[in-house]
């Protein structure tokens, strides 16, 4: 593979990743709960959500991307556990914003390619893969900036829907109590807490995921690229 495909895949990555735990923080900070804010990852500097998680930030997405051409890994933002419980619905909303970013940065990518397409200067590829959503017409910049929006487009998929599987330790799990009464919300947060729950949780989540995002992944380029009937 290109080193500078997997350059372009660590750079989205960090940035998506980043972006993900900052919108997670901000909501945080907004709703009451400063813990995030005063460890500086109010922020999109990606540097505080390395220090805090570096395996997850550098060493497995590396090692995803050798192992399969796309990167995975994870990042984390503190929250005062006291303030999460006694306002399940605020941590619910705080739990959501991850997922909603991703989104966010789904559909900008999107968008930037129907422009580039409208501008004349990129085009719809006659197969796609994960690495290659849409195709520059010209070397150089514009090549470099189709690579950029195909991995934003397909990377942050991903992150959306892994991060929405409603098992513990991810995001899913903790928008549940959105849709609980507080005291329902307490008692389900209780009993999610067992760390055992977060390792069985992963598994599961891997599994579904196998399962499920690649046939995603193509129904969003075809909704990217209506009527061309991507296989």
């Amino acid at each position: 593979m290109e080193i500078s495909n997997s350059i372009i895949w660590y750079v989205v990555f960090l940035f998506s990743t980043t972006f993900h735990e900052a919108a997670h923080a901000w909501s945080a900070y907004k709703m009451g709960d400063k813990t995030a804010f005063k460890a500086g990852q109010v922020s999109l500097n990606p540097i505080p959500h390395i220090k805090r998680e570096p395996v997850g930030t550098v060493i497995v997405p590396i090692i995803s991307f050798l192992l399969g051409g796309w990167m995975i890994g994870w990042a984390s933002t503190p929250y005062d556990l006291e303030w999460a419980y006694s306002n399940p619905k605020k941590a619910a909303a705080m739990a959501v914003a991850g997922p909603i970013s991703n989104f966010l940065l789904l559909f900008i990518s999107g968008l930037l390619i129907h422009v580039g397409i409208w501008l004349g200067y990129f085009y719809p590829p006659d197969s796609i893969n994960i690495s290659r959503i849409v195709s520059s017409y010209n070397s150089g910049i514009f090549e470099y900036l189709s690579q950029i929006l195909s991995i934003m487009f397909s990377l942050n998929l991903i992150l959306f829907v892994f991060n929405l599987i409603p098992v513990p330790p991810l995001d899913g799990s903790g928008i549940i109590p959105l849709y609980l009464n507080e005291e329902s919300g307490r008692k389900y947060m209780d009993f999610i807490s067992n760390s055992v729950f977060s390792m069985v949780g992963l598994f599961i989540a891997w599994k579904v995921f196998d399962l499920i995002f690649w046939k995603l992944h193509l129904v969003f380029i075809n909704i990217l690229y209506p009527g061309s009937f991507y296989e």
